[in-house]
């Protein structure tokens, strides 16, 4: 192995190490980033959210000048909860030429790949700056990126560029869908079910607005989207996670529910929204009302990230196309940060080592030789800026 991907291993091993679940703190393994970025002589900048318990890392290696590209990338994982691993999830497992542990793909791998790059960076003659930016909670709906590009809108310089490093088997990616992280929060009234109709159950109502939500689903399934390469053709709706009640012999007081869709790009997220809280506040609430004033339906967007589109992708992918011959585009339907940067007039693609189709799995991987194309990828990077 040569030296570069020795250390990239060694990075991912401890980045890896750090169980940087969305929403947990992010002191451990930013300080890790900074101090390492510190030692190859590159300060950082540091965006806090408002309890400065969870921040994202900046920072520029080259003139700090216009143009030039950011390499984006996320540092938060998503949770291993009822998972069966075969190894420790948070401890980076070599079982032959695969590297296994959480956030090993999605995508520490590319950050890793980034660090290890960072002397390469420095000693070349970069004409362009290379930006880093390390953004948190990307997995729960991007809520690390409004405070990143406020801090990068202090700048004295813009970037003109961005890269966000998701796995796509380096394929280049021009556009995804966007994705509403939603949560559907109900109050009815408890009673003992020994006569129900005296209370308004909570979970008889999400069970309603749930199966609201399927039917828009079944709707937009039955109309998909003519000679477009998303996979499925449509917008996707999914009910996460429900809780709610107390216990079998009471209606339920209460019930929460988390839930997402994934609109095409293009399409209004909020007359999505406006559709179901209207079926919310017109069919189902009133009913409830007529039991007990204190009941509610409230609806919260927690994040709209927003999809992905073309409109800006032709710098970046001409760059892109220029160092690895690649000439198609495609589309993936997964979210990632790439639309909040498209949406500040940055040209930005999607492009990195490994296979989303392992990610927030149990025993989820990445190969050696996709972190070799990751580094070969980054090289010529460099080159291209230095030119």
């Amino acid at each position: 192995m040569t030296d570069t991907l020795n250390s990239t291993i060694n990075i991912l091993s401890k980045l890896v190490g750090f169980e940087s679940v969305s929403g947990k703190p992010t002191h451990d393994i930013v300080s890790y980033i900074t101090q390492y970025l510190n030692q190859h002589g590159v300060d950082s900048i540091i965006s806090y959210d408002e309890a400065k318990e969870r921040a994202n890392v900046f920072a520029t290696i080259g003139p700090e000048i216009d143009g030039g590209l950011i390499l984006n990338g996320h540092t938060d994982v998503v949770p291993v909860d009822g998972q069966n691993w075969s190894t420790d999830p948070f401890l980076l497992t070599q079982i032959e030429q695969r590297l296994y542990g959480r956030g090993s793909v999605d995508m520490k791998g590319f950050l890793a790949c980034v660090l290890a790059s960072v002397p390469f960076f420095k000693a070349s003659r970069l004409q362009l700056p290379i930006h880093l930016a390390f953004s948190f909670d990307e997995e729960t709906g991007g809520f690390g990126m409004p405070y990143l590009l406020d801090s990068m809108a202090q700048l004295t310089f813009k970037p003109a560029m961005a890269i966000v490093g998701e796995p796509t088997d380096m394929q280049l990616i021009t556009a995804h869908k966007g994705g509403y992280e939603m949560r559907t929060e109900i109050t009815g009234h408890a009673v003992h079910a020994c006569n129900p109709t005296l209370g308004a159950n909570a979970i008889v109502a999400a069970t309603k607005l749930i199966t609201k939500i399927e039917e828009i689903a079944a709707r937009m399934a039955a109309k998909p989207v003519a000679n477009t390469p998303f996979e499925p053709p449509y917008c996707t709706f999914n009910v996460g996670t429900i809780e709610g009640g107390t216990a079998s012999n009471a209606t339920a007081g209460w019930c929460h529910f988390n839930w997402e869709f994934r609109p095409m790009p293009g399409e209004d997220g909020q007359i999505i929204i406006d559709e179901i809280d209207k079926y919310a506040q017109q069919e189902i609430l009133p009913a409830m009302k007529n039991i007990s004033t204190d009941a509610n339906i409230e609806m919260m967007t927690l994040a709209p990230v927003p999809a992905l589109d073309d409109r800006n992708a032709d710098l970046a992918a001409e760059f892109v196309s220029h160092l690895t011959g690649l000439n198609s585009r495609d589309v993936v339907s997964f979210g990632t940060d790439a639309g909040y940067f498209s949406n500040e007039d940055l040209s930005t693609v999607v492009i990195g080592p490994g296979d989303i189709n392992r990610a927030h799995k149990a025993d989820e991987y990445i190969e050696i030789k996709e972190l070799e194309q990751g580094l070969a990828f980054l090289k010529k990077v460099a080159q291209r800026l230095s030119a």
